[in-house]
Formats: structure tokens, C-alpha cells, sequence
């Protein structure tokens, strides 16, 4: 019986940032076994280190072959930090960041979170955030476009795209999450709906980092209206994990670079 070929590397791209490498990727075409099979690039998991970095190198070549894939040490912050060519060992402690070089490729990893890929293309400028709630909150997304701006970005020319992150009908808040919430930028009252359980609310994550980038004043924003906890299939999920009871969790990758010049 001939060997099955390998499950190919699902790499979910957005409209508003065609032609530039990037992609949001899921589970799907990893050597991962167990509770984190399929493509699971987390280096905090507990998943065989010698499997998540064969993942890592193919969620990179699925994006941009022979490009340097660069990532943070991803804290729940509000800091964007220069991209370098750091080995992973000394990645920074930030949780988005930005580069105008050519051969790297900017990662950002999620499990529920919102990945945010930003591209200004004529100043060859890109920037990559993980923006879940607190991040959201703190200002990680203003951050990053302003330190798009310090490397030549101009904001009306940055696009953005949303990935894969939790979605309203699956995240469910109680009122002190809200309240800390509202105490922020107006409007916020808007990604709330009332939940099932008294005192209970469902949060959209997507929708509130959406307006997070438009009060930026950026030139267009995707969401890509996928959710993870509802897919167990194609995404890693945190909380669905943590419902399950289970002891430990996948992460999912959003990439972007700039290809070398010729």
C-alpha cells in the first residue's frame, strides 16, 4: 500500500492584504500528535520540541521559503518591539512587532486571541500583533501602527486583516470583564451582547479590535469572521481546551514578511 501523503499546510489569506506574503494558519498539515495534532507551533506547549519546531519551519515555507521567521515571547502586553534576527531562546518579551526588512517573516501566535497582520506596501513596512483582550485593551494595536509610522509607514495607507480568534457566540464574559471594558475608549458597549446566564455577557473580540484599528486611522480593515473554539478541526483553542478539561493546548500562527528584493 503506497505511504499516504501528508496533509498539506492550510494557509487562510486575506483580500485586503493580496499580494504581499502572509497568511493566518490553523492546525491542519502539522506532525503533531495527541491534544495538539496538526500544526502546532507553540514553543510553551508541551508538545515535543522536535515536532513543533518541524512545524514552525513548515508554517514558515507555506508563507515565504527561505525567509527568517522572527517571534516574541508573547506576554498579554501593550509592546511592539523592531523585529531582529534573534534566536528564539532570546526572544523579546512583547506582544507585537514591526519591520521594514526584507527575509524576515513576523509571527505571532494565538489560541483564541486575535492575530492582526498590518502592511503599508508602499513603504514596504509590516507589522504582525496579538491583541487579545487585555493586549486590546492596554493599546498593543496603537502601538503597533505607531511604530509602523517610525519606520516610514504612513496611516492612511496601512491595511490590516483579522485572523482566526474567538467569536461572540463563544465568549462569554461576567460583568466585571465589561466594566473594566467600558472604562476605556467609548463605544465599547457596542461588543457586548447579553448573555444566557444572568450577569453574563458575550464578548466580540473581533469587533472590538476592529474599532481599536479604525480609531487609528488606517486606510481599511478584514476581519476575517473565523472562530476558533467552534472548529476544532482547522483551529487550537484555549478555552475550548479548558472546558474540556484538558492539560494542555495548541497555538495556531499568523505570519507576514517581505519578500527579499531582487
Amino acid at each position: 500500500m503506497a505511504e499516504q501523503a501528508p496533509e498539506p499546510v492550510e494557509v487562510i489569506r486575506a483580500d485586503v492584504l493580496a499580494g504581499i506574503p502572509h497568511g493566518f494558519l490553523g492546525r491542519r498539515g502539522g506532525v503533531s500528535t495527541g491534544l495538539v495534532s496538526g500544526l502546532n507551533v507553540g514553543l510553551g506547549s508541551g508538545d515535543d520540541p522536535a515536532a513543533v519546531a518541524e512545524n514552525r519551519r513548515r508554517a514558515a515555507a507555506a508563507v515565504l521559503p527561505g525567509a527568517r521567521l522572527v517571534t516574541v515571547y508573547q506576554v498579554h502586553s501593550l509592546d511592539c518591539v523592531v523585529a531582529g534576527a534573534w534566536p528564539d531562546a532570546d526572544r523579546p518579551h512583547a506582544d507585537a512587532l514591526v519591520t521594514d526588512r526584507p527575509g524576515l517573516l513576523l509571527g505571532i501566535v494565538t489560541a483564541d486571541c486575535a492575530p492582526v497582520l498590518l502592511a503599508d506596501r508602499d513603504a514596504g513596512v509590516i507589522g504582525a500583533a496579538h491583541a487579545g483582550w487585555k493586549g486590546a485593551f492596554g493599546g498593543v494595536i496603537e502601538n503597533t501602527v505607531a511604530a509602523m509610522a517610525r519606520l516610514g509607514a504612513q496611516r492612511e495607507r496601512i491595511v490590516a486583516a483579522i485572523g482566526p480568534c474567538i467569536a461572540v457566540a463563544s465568549y462569554e464574559v461576567d460583568e466585571a470583564f465589561r466594566a473594566r471594558i467600558l472604562s476605556g475608549p467609548a463605544g465599547a458597549d457596542g461588543h457586548f451582547v447579553a448573555g444566557v446566564r444572568p450577569g453574563h455577557w458575550q464578548f466580540d473580540l473581533e469587533g472590538y479590535v476592529a474599532a481599536r484599528l479604525r480609531g487609528t486611522g488606517i486606510a481599511a480593515i478584514e476581519p476575517l469572521g473565523l472562530d476558533t473554539y467552534a472548529d476544532p478541526a482547522r483551529f487550537f483553542s484555549f478555552r475550548r481546551a479548558t472546558h474540556r478539561g484538558e492539560p494542555d493546548y495548541g497555538r495556531e500562527i499568523a505570519l507576514i514578511g517581505l519578500a527579499e528584493r531582487p
